[in-house]
């Protein structure tokens, strides 16, 4: 079996390390750095999911989850805010084209949000006026933009579907429409600064409102075809996985000096390089598994390749906690200390892991 490659080969040399040469200044401004944001600019990185139409590279699904994993293993925070507002720019192949055309163009567009239900629009002669607020808006300082669901009202009430559930939709709206709120005090990724945010009263064209389902697509792109539950789910585990191969190159190094330096027995030494080993495998094993589904799914789209799919992301994501985990005592008080780069890997990974999406083994 061929083995993924390490993600370090995806990523220039000097894209890594202009990412983890800021990653503790980040940390402390509580968001990306300057010099994290220009690389991203330059790359088009927020707009990796968006139309070449709006200045977007247009990613395969295969080729967003390797740069994911990679920018991740480069550090979780920044690898977490790309997937993210890269994945609240899927949703411009769903948007009104003429106003997708004027929003999106500009180098600098990056769209955050929350897919909680968590706001109200009320239904206007024009449009709608929306009111709510939501919470973990990654990367909601570099936002341009920010969507969130809202239940649907009228002048009668709520809006229902014919099964009698609220009737929900999304909404893209200006970042001047909307008030953040500094509510991420988590002790990781602090650098994604996933505040919440809030709108009070905004009325908004109708335009501004849009539909994530393929047969409501405004452009005519595969991408826009594909499912949004294992689009997320893939994203997401990729995350993970290259947060725990950061976790684990680091620990391999740490592991390796207290060998030296005689912290172990002979019998525990050889104890620590066989789990290593042993995780070393397990790792390459699933990830094989992960990026094989990845393309089975995005090369043919069907109930069994999704469901695959959906299987191995969880696994991927399984086996990122409990691999850290197994080695982060073999570390050392150097893991317990928030100011090393292996307590903040390890910090970021046992953040995002707790996505709900990703929790459980299974989705039934």
């Amino acid at each position: 079996m061929q083995i993924t490659a390490h993600p370090s080969t995806i990523i220039k040399p000097e894209w890594k390390d202009i990412i983890r040469n800021t990653t503790a200044e980040a940390e402390q401004l509580g968001q990306l750095h300057p010099a994290q944001l220009e690389l991203v600019y330059q790359q088009k990185w927020f707009k990796a999911l968006m139309p070449v139409e709006y200045g977007g590279l247009n990613m395969t699904l295969p080729q967003l989850v390797q740069l994911q994993e990679a920018l991740s293993w480069a550090d979780g925070s920044f690898g977490w805010v790309f997937t993210l507002c890269c994945g609240a720019g899927w949703f411009s192949g769903f948007i009104d084209t003429d106003v997708a055309e004027t929003e999106f163009t500009n180098t600098k567009t990056c769209l955050a949000g929350s897919g909680a239900q968590t706001g109200e629009a009320l239904i206007t002669p024009t449009g709608y006026i929306i009111n709510g607020q939501w919470n973990y808006a990654s990367g909601a300082y570099h936002a341009t933009h920010f969507t969130a669901n809202c239940t649907i009202k009228n002048s009668n009430g709520p809006v229902l579907n014919e099964d009698g559930s609220p009737f929900v939709l999304p909404f893209f709206i200006d970042k001047k429409n909307v008030t953040l709120l500094p509510t991420w005090k988590y002790i990781g990724m602090v650098a994604t600064g996933s505040h919440s945010f809030k709108i009070d009263n905004v009325e908004v064209d109708k335009s501004r409102c849009f539909k994530i389902d393929p047969a409501n697509a405004t452009i005519e792109n595969k991408l826009y075809q594909y499912p949004f539950l294992q689009l997320a789910e893939a994203t997401l585990a990729a995350n993970l996985i290259g947060m725990a191969i950061h976790f684990v190159d680091l620990a391999k190094a740490i592991i390796g000096k207290r060998i030296v330096a005689k912290k172990y027995t002979q019998k525990q030494t050889m104890q620590l390089l066989s789990q290593i080993e042993i995780i070393e495998n397990n790792v390459d094993t699933i990830r094989n598994e992960f990026y094989q589904s990845v393309d089975d799914s995005w090369d043919s789209v069907n109930s069994q390749t999704l469901h695959r799919l959906s299987v191995c992301s969880r696994k991927l994501a399984k086996a990122a906690r409990n691999h850290v985990d197994t080695l982060y005592p073999y570390c050392g008080l150097q893991a317990a200390s928030p100011d090393e780069e292996i307590n903040r890997v390890w910090r970021d990974l046992h953040t995002a892991s707790q996505h709900t999406l990703l929790v459980f083994e299974s989705r039934e």
